[in-house]
């Protein structure tokens, strides 16, 4: 029996990876997906807070600044100074007597524009709080619409296996799509209802 020249046997070729294109994420190659996956990352009180404007800066720079413990001690000795001085304290000529007209003008005025700059903060913080609420409203949405397409699938799995989904009414609804306007219609009717029993409460 004669053996063979291991180097006329010829080498098989190399095993190529297998790979399962349908395990992967899906994610992956779905150009709207990473896109929105990467907008989620951003905050989105970053993006407004980088698009502020001159005026806007100033406000939120003068609301911390107003909502601080040194604004607080700087008015403590700025009106215990101002009314010392003006009440004749230390032999001082007052430049500004009882009862303090200039030291009340220059005060409302800062109470006014301190208003002016708290409501601009306050506004742009609620609209950034209302387009957060739209976009976790439609985050939800959109999983609701995964998670009830998946419920499909997983039924239409059990039909061609010939097995039997139960007859469960809760079944059947989740199986169904989720209409946000009932939900909304049936929320604003419990209100109303919820405010008639309270005035009929009151005026018993």
């Amino acid at each position: 029996m004669l053996l063979a020249n291991p180097a006329d046997v010829p080498e098989k070729p190399p095993l190529e990876p297998t790979t399962n294109d349908g395990a992967e994420d899906r994610r992956a190659h779905s150009p709207s997906r990473r896109v929105g996956t990467a907008r989620a990352r951003m905050s989105l009180a970053a993006q407004h807070a980088a698009s502020r404007s001159p005026i806007e800066i100033a406000a939120d720079t003068l609301t911390r600044w107003a909502a601080s413990t040194p604004f607080l001690l700087v008015h403590i000795v700025w009106f215990a100074g101002w009314m010392i001085i003006n009440s004749g304290g230390f032999g001082l000529v007052p430049f500004d007597p009882f009862p303090f007209g200039l030291l009340t003008m220059i005060v409302s005025l800062e109470a006014i524009f301190l208003t002016i700059f708290v409501l601009m903060v306050q506004s742009r913080e609620s609209a950034v709080e209302e387009l957060r609420e739209e976009v976790s409203l439609q985050v939800l949405l959109r999983m609701e619409e995964e998670v009830t397409k998946t419920l499909q699938l997983v039924a239409g799995l059990y039909a061609r296996l010939g097995q039997t989904v139960g007859e469960d009414p809760e079944l059947r609804e989740m199986l169904g799509p989720l209409d946000p306007e009932d939900i909304e219609r049936d929320l604003i009717q419990q209100i109303e209802n919820a405010r008639r029993t309270g005035r009929r409460g009151h005026q018993r």
